[in-house]
């Protein structure tokens, strides 16, 4: 129980503008790097894309480069003021891209639309690539404290992002889809600030554990903050099997017909992330309850999976004392 209210610290970077005539004497600031030089940077942009699609969310590109202090300021800018960093968070998936001495990833700029000369530059891409927004970074500068406006950033932001959609829309089309396919629905609900919600996501999506869990499960993810009544939906489906209210993520099982088969809640309330040895038994125990192809052996493979989860964020933790 401890995690599920447990807030993700995410630090979502953005930029300044430094042109290339003025590069050299843009202000120093001592900080870690910013910008990953090793990246693949159309790897890195496929898979901002894919997360976007499926949360409802745009792509903000920050070309830079961590020679470039005015590149570093913004994202002291946009990691350390409250609104803008909440904003990223809700409603972008950031990707920093390495430009070096206006020498690498040109290309994949132009193809973006993305006609620069001088960085920190932003480009705002919808899920499907189309770009929806070009900007250098001059108008949200501050001469007087060499920084930049947090409330001209939150404005450019909040005027790109995706309009929100419906909860019960989309809880429809996915007990449609199941009805269609012959599946159950795997309905769980969470929320931008919610680590913890943010693991059962990363893990759902996992290849070897996505495959197992769609032979059985349409993937149902209602957001209680960026979808319209997501939070009621949330009430509703708790009222609906007699759950006390508690943190997130919880989720159910349920039938094509919107029937109730298991809940995540455990003797001792919402498991939450299936972590400890009995939150794992007990999502073992919904999906045994719930499954229609899969097979013991198949659940016991993503039992184990969840174990070696866990498993390898000890040997992380013990790797860092």
């Amino acid at each position: 129980m401890k995690h599920l209210l447990v807030a993700l610290v995410v630090t979502v970077p953005l930029l300044g503008p430094v042109f290339a005539a003025r590069s050299q004497d843009a202000t120093p600031v001592q900080a870690a790097q910013v910008y990953d030089e090793s990246a693949d940077a159309r790897a890195v942009l496929d898979a901002a894309l894919v997360r976007a699609k499926k949360e409802n969310k745009r792509v903000l590109i920050q070309w830079g480069a961590n020679w470039c202090g005015w590149c570093r300021t913004l994202h002291g800018v946009m990691t350390k003021n409250a609104e803008v960093s909440r904003k990223l968070l809700y409603e972008y998936e950031v990707v920093r891209v390495d430009v070096g001495r206006f020498d690498k990833n040109m290309e994949l700029a132009r193809s973006l639309g993305a006609d620069f000369k001088g960085i920190p530059y932003l480009t705002i891409l919808d899920a499907q690539r189309t770009p929806l927004a070009q900007h250098d970074t001059v108008a949200f500068e501050v001469a007087e404290s060499n920084s930049h406006d947090p409330k001209k950033l939150v404005e450019f932001l909040t005027a790109h992002q995706a309009k929100y959609l419906d909860a019960n829309a989309v809880r429809e089309a996915a007990f449609e889809l199941a009805r269609k396919d012959g599946k159950r629905v795997f309905l769980h609900f969470g929320a931008p600030w919610c680590g913890w919600c943010h693991k059962l996501e990363g893990w759902m999506a996992q290849p070897d554990v996505r495959a197992l869990l769609e032979k059985d499960f349409v993937d149902l993810k209602i957001d209680t903050d960026r979808m319209l009544g997501g939070a009621e939906l949330l009430k509703s489906a708790r009222a609906l099997s007699g759950s006390k209210e508690g943190g997130i993520p919880w989720f159910v099982l349920c039938a094509a017909d919107g029937k109730q088969l298991a809940t995540s809640d455990g003797a001792d309330g919402n498991i939450g992330f299936p972590y400890k040895d009995q939150e794992i038994a007990h999502f073992v125990g919904m999906l045994a309850a719930a499954k229609l192809r899969l097979t013991d052996a198949e659940i016991e493979v993503l039992r184990k999976s969840l174990v070696a989860l866990r498993e390898a964020d000890e040997r992380k933790k013990n790797a860092g004392r």
